[in-house]
């Protein structure tokens, strides 16, 4: 049988095969905050909302003290107040099993804003910073019963016509405790004017001690200029976790293209 550290080294070869086994593809940038976990550095226009909605499925944790979580559905709400500048409300119904025990209800509502800071196409480059509040307002055994926030600087590059990169580093406080350092990095590459696919590494640094590796992936599909639906799953690198998920995404223009 292999070992941790052969598993290990197992899932971070196929990373790096997937990495350049679809670095030649033509690739398009992920414009929503879904299916990876990399947020965008792109806001939505004055007066647009944007319903971002997803199921998820997953596992943490060893063999026989495992916990299966579903969230169905995770709703994002995005609308822009003013040209760089978006309104966010995120509610998700979550769903999870150790054991014999079993809970559901509603998480913690997360309010919060995205605000553009630099988008320069002459550098190819955009800068956002986004931020949530979380509210404890969920069910009893759900919520953290504490106020806490999720924090990120997101950026992303146009490496050509086709190939995007984006990239977050965060901080997020969950009521006690020093809180957790948080980074991604996602290759989105389209392989025509319909499908989209990506890569992407994150992780985490629990209480700035314990780091938390994963990998996921996925694909995009663009049935018109205002729905997209996508795939992706994930696991983890030096720790038990696994996903998949299902989503989509709706935009509802105003009609202006501020």
């Amino acid at each position: 049988m292999l070992s941790k550290q052969n598993i290990l080294q197992v899932k971070l070869i196929l990373f790096f095969i997937c990495l350049f086994s679809i670095a030649h593809l033509q690739a398009q940038s992920i414009l929503t905050d879904r299916p990876d976990q990399t947020e965008g550095s792109s806001t939505i226009g004055r007066g647009d909302l944007q319903i971002e909605l997803g199921v998820l499925i997953g596992f943490t944790g060893e063999s026989g003290n495992s916990t299966r979580q579903i969230l169905a559905p995770t709703t994002l709400f995005r609308y822009g107040i003013t040209k760089g500048i978006e309104l966010r409300f995120l509610s998700q119904f979550e769903t999870a099993k150790t054991g014999d025990i079993e809970i559901e209800g509603i998480s913690d509502l997360q309010i919060g804003t995205k605000i553009q800071i630099l988008k320069d196409p002459t550098k190819n480059i955009e800068i956002a910073f986004l931020s949530h509040l979380i509210v404890p307002t969920g069910t009893t055994e759900l919520s953290l019963d504490k106020v806490g926030s999720i924090n990120d600087l997101s950026i992303s590059h146009s490496l050509s016509e086709n190939v995007g990169l984006g990239y977050n580093l965060g901080y997020n406080y969950y009521g006690v405790g020093q809180g957790d350092l948080a980074y991604t990095i996602a290759l989105g590459v389209s392989v025509n004017d319909k499908v989209g696919v990506y890569i992407e590494s994150f992780g985490d640094l629990v209480e700035f001690e314990d780091h938390l590796t994963s990998f996921d992936a996925g694909f995009t599909y663009l049935q018109n200029d205002q729905l997209q639906f996508d795939f992706s799953f994930g696991t983890g690198i030096n720790h038990t976790m696994n996903y998949i998920s299902l989503g989509f995404s709706w935009w509802m223009q105003n009609g202006t293209n501020e």
